[in-house]
């Protein structure tokens, strides 16, 4: 007697219960560190960093992908919140506004002691897992924070930046986003400049993660090849599955893997399958993508929650993240290779970052050239204000004709 379509339907049902029962077995001892949210920026839009206005509860919060609840349910135990500004905010308030951003994470923490712990280092992270809390960490979204300025990117270390992404979607002076690919922006830097690096040697020194994502190519290349310790994607996706240039290409994957890096996959529809629409499956895709070209130590997960507008169906929140297990599980993922992508990959990242800073070398001096600067709202404090006067060739060969005679009289 041939089974019924109801008997398979129901051991398709029974398959699912038991791998997101396993998905949550797993993540109640290794919880997810997820690489970039832009819940401060919904606070700023929604209720200007007002915290305690009406609304703003986050354990009620409903008109962001994030709250305390989902952040529960999802086994969410560390997470990078963006401190992001918009690129218009270049040669203007970007510094204040990034500042800005970095306190309302910083209270956030103060307001919700029960649910947050604000930490700087690896060892924090595994602290916060160890109380049951989420551990709050700063990425600053975008080098146009910096103002070129390393004494600005020094001042945010001291606030708690741990990553920074060198560019947004719009050039530095000092370093190319990821428009230059599409032809939408011009090259400036070639990848890096010449302060760029410097500016990469200062975050090295210091120990802050270098976040590629946003950047163009050349400025991929140029990264993996001078940083002294591993770099992250904080929310990229694989570009050979779905060709937008946000996404990492496969050469880049092999780089990453031997600088020991991590590509935490970005959910945004339009970098999951370059449509409208996606779903969970294709998201899997990239994480099996990535896990077969750079290794299962190079993934991550870096879902961009509530700063994008469209979500795969089955990630519509940061809850759905045991369901997402539940499908590499059912891919045959072992145990250790979703620990490793859930936070284990990410906390080895960060600690070889943290061995690779050495805060007893002199910090890095250079400035970047005046010129190089939009006038902007700025000030030439620190730059010679006296014109140069050249002096005529005929002076000059004079002087040095005055010269050589006195020293043939000696």
């Amino acid at each position: 007697m041939q089974p019924t379509c109801w008997f398979w339907a129901l051991v398709a049902v029974c398959a699912a219960d038991q791998f997101r029962d396993q998905a949550q077995r797993i993540m109640q001892n290794t919880p997810v560190i997820d690489g970039h949210n832009d819940l401060p920026w919904q606070l700023l839009k929604q209720f200007k960093n007002q915290l305690r206005a009406p609304g703003a509860d986050l354990h009620s919060l409903e008109t962001t992908h994030t709250n305390i609840p989902k952040l529960k349910a999802g086994f969410v135990g560390g997470q990078f919140w963006s401190a992001y500004v918009p690129c218009d905010t270049q040669n203007k308030d970007a510094v204040k506004r990034t500042l800005e951003q970095i306190d309302v994470i910083q209270r956030m923490c103060g307001m919700y002691p029960d649910t947050f712990a604000c930490v700087t280092d690896s060892a924090g992270i595994r602290e916060a897992f160890r109380k049951g809390k989420v551990a709050s960490l700063v990425g600053v979204e975008g080098g146009h924070s910096l103002d070129s300025s390393l004494g600005v990117l020094r001042a945010l270390y001291s606030l708690g930046m741990r990553y920074l992404t060198l560019t947004h979607s719009c050039n530095t002076p000092w370093a190319d986003n990821w428009l230059v690919d599409t032809g939408d922006d011009a090259a400036q830097s070639g990848g890096l400049s010449h302060f760029g690096k410097s500016v990469l040697r200062e975050m090295n020194r210091l120990g802050v993660i270098v976040d590629l994502a946003h950047v163009s190519l050349a400025t991929m290349q140029a990264a993996l090849e001078l940083s002294t310790a591993p770099v992250i994607f904080s929310h990229s996706s694989a570009f050979s599955l779905c060709a937008h240039h946000r996404n990492v290409p496969d050469n880049v994957l092999r780089l990453v893997k031997e600088k020991r890096g991590l590509v935490m996959v970005n959910f945004y529809n339009d970098y999951v399958s370059c449509q409208r629409e996606a779903n969970l499956s294709q998201v899997a895709d990239h994480l099996d993508h990535i896990k077969n070209v750079a290794g299962a130590g190079a993934v991550g997960f870096g879902g961009d929650f509530d700063g994008v507008t469209r979500l795969p169906v089955g990630l519509e929140d940061v809850s759905k993240y045991p369901d997402l297990i539940a499908e590499l599980l059912r891919r045959q993922w072992t145990e250790a290779e979703v620990q490793g992508a859930l936070s284990e990959n990410l906390i080895r990242v960060f600690s070889d970052v943290e061995k690779a800073s050495n805060h007893s070398q002199p910090p890095e001096e250079e400035t970047i050239a005046l010129e190089q600067l939009e006038p902007g709202c700025r000030t030439n404090y620190g730059y010679s204000a006296a014109p140069h006067i050249p002096r005529p060739t005929g002076v000059l060969l004079a002087s040095l004709l005055a010269l050589l005679l006195s020293l043939c009289l000696l």
